[in-house]
């Protein structure tokens, strides 16, 4: 599933390209799993509308639409799920297999939704604002009494989306990793002074992998249809066995929370 830094660089790719410009039409698929709105009600909501602001929200794309003379419905909510892909693309460009969603705009281009799973959502809302804190910007003092008094490992309670939300399985390791805790430790045993060391490491990971274009370990694509880099930079994920690029040791990994966890058993304590 995309996270946090892979939500970041489609969004603003996607800004980039077609802030300013005017829905003209909206077409969706019949399938049912996709849409958190009426497909039909939907396409007469965005019709006409100029999107005013492509961005990010934790792991959704919000899609600010101009209110015109209607004040319903201001913005399109967009979850990416574990396939979906947002492109921008020229109407001559074949329509890809599992294309659930093509806004035809002003500007002669379309904006298209693809989810091969359908695990990814759209739906109309209004004033979204997230279900948790931004990591990016939470202040250290915020961050360290998210974790106060917290019995679940510090691994569980990255990935809880009602606390941080953005924050997925890649960037809870790569930080806990630059951190040196062990995901196993209970977060609210966790010192001041290592809640501190963690705040730094997933904001200093986040906007590296945001950089790089995100880590492009599995389908991942930006607007763009182009692959991440930060991949090449990941110290513990998905390199089980492998000789920490620090200590030399293997990296372990174990199932925690129902996520695979990769960690070196020497630097993080």
């Amino acid at each position: 599933m995309p996270e946090l830094p892979e939500v970041e660089t489609i969004a603003n790719g996607v800004h980039r390209r077609i802030a300013g410009d005017t829905i003209l039409s909206a077409w969706f698929s019949s399938f049912k799993q996709p849409f958190k709105t009426p497909p039909d009600e939907m396409a007469a909501a965005l019709a006409s509308r100029r999107i005013a602001q492509v961005r990010r929200v934790g792991k959704h794309i919000v899609m600010d639409l101009d209110a015109s003379d209607r004040e319903s419905h201001p913005q399109l909510l967009i979850h990416l799920g574990m396939t979906g892909r947002l492109l921008v693309a020229d109407p001559n460009v074949p329509v890809a297999p599992h294309t659930h969603a093509v806004l035809s705009l002003a500007s002669g281009r379309e904006l298209r939704f693809i989810d091969p799973r359908r695990f990814g959502r759209i739906g109309l809302v209004s004033n979204f604002a997230g279900p948790g804190h931004e990591p990016l910007t939470i202040s250290k003092p915020d961050f360290a009494a998210l974790f106060r008094g917290r019995k679940l490992a510090i691994k569980a309670a990255l990935l809880n989306q009602k606390l941080l939300h953005g924050v997925g399985n890649i960037y809870a390791d790569e930080s806990l990793f630059r951190a040196g805790i062990r995901p196993t430790r209970r977060a609210g045993r966790l010192t001041r002074v290592e809640l501190d060391r963690l705040h730094a490491a997933l904001r200093s990971v986040l906007k590296a992998a945001i950089r790089a274009g995100g880590s492009s370990v599995s389908d991942y694509v930006d607007a763009d249809g182009e692959r991440g880099f930060f991949q090449i930079e990941h110290k513990v994920y998905l390199r089980t066995g492998e000789p920490c690029l620090v200590c030399g040791k293997p990296i372990r990994r174990i199932l925690l929370a129902g996520r695979g966890t990769h960690y070196c058993s020497y630097c993080q304590k």
